[in-house]
């Protein structure tokens, strides 16, 4: 049996983890298309990090990034069980696909990383835990072939091909008609969410949409409801509950992009008190994953949209 760390030996593991945390998280919530995961996947990987004979790690931003990587193929599989990896998605293709976009050599060009974060955005679901993966780590983390043949267990050849499909799928995306669609949907919510114009804030939301904020951000909602913070839970899910959470209290919330994604941000003279990530499906907000705590901010870039 593993010897369990010495207190001092799982504080400078913990440090040590945390060094590589924002990687880590941005590999998650790329691969995952949800930070609630990719905090259940770094999660994953500190507990299996702590099982580990860490003595007998030579590289650890590498041993980390093989384990998430590996967290994230289980946990897409586990969360599609039914779906093979090389399924025949050509009609979910075609209903993702907003428009055609310039297509030349799309096997071996990479996106810029903000039209990359968008477009995968809008067809996660298409594409398979590996291709995601080898899209992710080469793309954006510009990890070679010969690295992620042994984190997705293909040959630098088929990685090769796992990322070549994926980003011929994100390239098909219309990145500058997606985005533009998302910030005029934003700026119609915050705008009804304000006037409390109750109708039209259904008209924008899914019926089965789902707010899911962080404990820091559902406190500092109590805490400000008398000066128009709206009033989150943990989890609010339907069209009705949401447009009561924000009806009438959007006063400080501004449209901005994260990462090149159209969301939106709690803004007061102390800065950015929250962010809003939202997310689409069928051209009407499905999700708003609602984060405040210091370390959840700290990990995200934003411009005003």
């Amino acid at each position: 049996m593993t010897a369990q760390p010495t207190v001092s030996t799982l504080s400078e593991l913990a440090d040590r983890f945390a060094l590589h945390r924002a990687k880590l998280f941005a590999i998650a919530h790329r691969t995952l298309g949800s930070p609630w995961s990719a905090d259940d996947a770094l999660q994953e990987v500190w507990i299996r990090l702590q099982r580990a004979k860490t003595a007998e790690i030579d590289n650890l931003e590498a041993w980390l990034t093989t384990v998430v990587s590996r967290v994230c193929i289980d946990m897409i599989r586990q969360q599609a069980s039914r779906r093979e990896e090389h399924d025949d998605l050509d009609a979910s293709l075609e209903r993702a696909v907003v428009g055609a976009a310039d297509s030349t050599d799309p096997a071996h060009r990479a996106m810029r990383s903000d039209d990359l974060a968008l477009a995968m955005q809008v067809v996660l679901d298409t594409l398979g835990p590996l291709e995601r993966l080898a899209l992710v780590l080469h793309d954006v983390f510009a990890l070679s072939y010969d690295d992620i043949a042994p984190i997705v267990e293909r040959t630098p050849v088929a990685a090769r091909q796992l990322a070549s499909r994926a980003r011929a799928r994100v390239r098909a995306v219309d990145v500058t008609t997606v985005r533009a669609r998302h910030e005029v949907a934003i700026a119609a919510f915050l705008e009804a969410a304000r006037d409390g114009d109750f109708a039209r804030l259904l008209q924008l939301l899914d019926p089965e949409i789902e707010v899911r904020s962080d404990p820091t951000a559902v406190q500092a909602s109590s805490a400000g409801a008398a000066h128009g913070a709206p009033l989150l839970a943990d989890r609010v899910r339907g069209a009705d509950a949401v447009a009561r959470v924000f009806a009438g209290r959007a006063a400080l919330t501004r449209p901005v992009l994260v990462g090149g994604v159209p969301s939106a941000a709690y803004i007061t003279s102390a800065g950015v008190n929250a962010l809003y990530l939202v997310g689409f499906q069928a051209e009407r907000i499905v999700t708003i994953d609602v984060l405040a705590n210091a370390d959840h901010l700290a990990l995200w870039t934003f411009d005003r949209s």
